[in-house]
């Protein structure tokens, strides 16, 4: 099993990884165990600091002056890659995630600061298994986005609060990606080396590959930053009923940069070694819509909904990137045609007792990725989860929250004939305290 260790943790920590298995296309199906535990349904009630990843409007239903929120949670995924009789497990199969969160009151207002990862995609295959492509050398993908969030909550009245946040965004990547020759000189789009890959194949090489990576748990070889915002409100429609919408923006990240190599072979050994580096461009993640709804059914039982419209289309129409070098350079263009993604989000919170609150909700939505285009090396194609959680207050101040989400496998299959099951689990443990 690899380990990987993500932490979305404060500023001052210094100990930040955004890579993450992702199950809403790139963005986790839930932030923080309450909204999790629900389907990951979060736009219109208290799931504490988390509200700065899902609506920041709602850190205006903190009760106390302040709240610190710690967890620790563990992503599971089980990805299998076939083509016929040929199988590839991937061994990324463990992430764990440690997260911090502050929140304080100050009248009508509430702020704070968090540092979360948003979410990503990641596998590794072995060398000697087909994804490989002879090349003999393990291929992987670690793909990651992280923020830094300074959210603001202003209380308008007793019914209308409105939230926002400024987001320090960054985004990494490690990519050991090997294919046959021939399909990389048809990715290749232009540059001094493009004559060069055509000779190569020409010349016997069967395999071509792209490497850059820095083999660490906490960044990406290739690093990128930039800055985003979120809009949020929450609106008390009666006292049993609140509504809730958010927009996420766009991000304007600087394109991803890394030493990298490139290299052409065949089963007798490589052929062609160049050194350089590689430029992804415009890699961005998607502006989001979200809408929902929360019901107090009863003093013990209260309801959530939340539907997100996720714009993947705009962000995921092409994976762009450029290797210069000494000897010249190239460009490489992988389609992807990502469609925009509709996220439907059901939960409910059952009040056991005056410490007890079991939590249950579902997650479905369509698979942004075209079958056709999937790539084994970033299969995100997560559809549906059911999800299951708890809390338990040991006192006012101080309480213990879980959650569970089952992700239902999904299997998807390219132009190429190749088959990714997707499927497996994640969980969190978060301890509140209030002041």
């Amino acid at each position: 099993m690899k380990q990987k260790l993500l932490v979305a943790a404060l500023v001052s920590s210094g100990l930040v990884s955004p890579l993450a298995h992702a199950t809403n296309g790139m963005n986790l199906e839930g932030y923080g165990p309450i909204a999790a535990a629900m389907g990951g349904a979060s736009m219109a009630y208290d799931n504490g600091t988390a509200a700065v990843m899902n609506n920041p409007a709602t850190l205006g239903m903190m009760k106390g002056d302040a709240q610190l929120d710690v967890a620790v949670g563990v992503l599971g995924p089980s990805i299998t890659a076939k083509a016929g009789p040929m199988v590839a497990d991937s061994s990324a199969t463990a992430f764990y995630m440690p997260a911090v969160g502050y929140a304080r009151r100050s009248g009508q207002l509430v702020y704070g600061a968090g540092v979360f990862s948003q979410g990503g995609m990641g596998t590794e295959y072995g060398a000697n298994t087909f994804m490989a492509a002879g090349s003999g050398q393990n291929v992987r993908s670690e793909v990651g986005v992280g923020r830094v969030i300074l959210p603001l909550a202003y209380q308008v009245n007793e019914r209308f609060t409105l939230g926002g946040s400024v987001d320090y965004v960054w985004a990494g990547m490690d990519l050991k990606m090997a294919m046959p020759a021939m399909q990389m000189a048809g990715l290749a789009t232009g540059g001094s080396l493009l004559p060069g890959l055509g000779a190569a194949v020409g010349a016997g090489a069967t395999w071509g590959r792209v490497d850059f990576s820095d083999s660490s748990a906490f960044t990406g070889a290739a690093k990128g930053s930039g800055y985003a915002f979120k809009l949020g409100g929450t609106f008390k429609a009666t006292d049993k009923v609140t509504l809730g919408a958010t927009y996420h923006s766009k991000t304007s990240i600087s394109d991803l940069t890394s030493s990298a190599a490139l290299s052409l072979g065949n089963a007798a050994g490589v052929m062609q070694n160049i050194v350089g580096s590689i430029s992804v461009h415009n890699f961005q993640w998607p502006e989001t819509y979200g809408l929902g709804m929360a019901v107090q059914a009863t003093d013990q039982l209260m309801l959530v909904a939340d539907y997100k419209r996720i714009g993947w289309k705009s962000v995921m129409q092409n994976f762009s990137m450029s290797f210069t070098s000494a000897a010249g350079n190239v460009n490489f263009v992988l389609p992807q045609n990502w469609s925009d993604q509709d996220v439907f989000e059901f939960g409910g919170a059952y009040r056991m007792s005056d410490a007890l609150t079991l939590r249950a909700g579902v997650n479905i939505a369509n698979n942004p990725v075209p079958n056709s285009l999937m790539n084994p090396l970033f299969p995100a194609i997560g559809k549906s989860h059911e999800t299951v959680g708890a809390s338990y207050a040991f006192n006012p101040v101080s309480s213990l929250h879980f959650n569970y989400v089952y992700m239902n496998k999904v299997t998807a299959t390219n132009a190429q004939g190749v088959a990714v099951d997707f499927g497996g689990f994640s969980s969190q443990l978060l301890y509140s305290h209030k002041f």
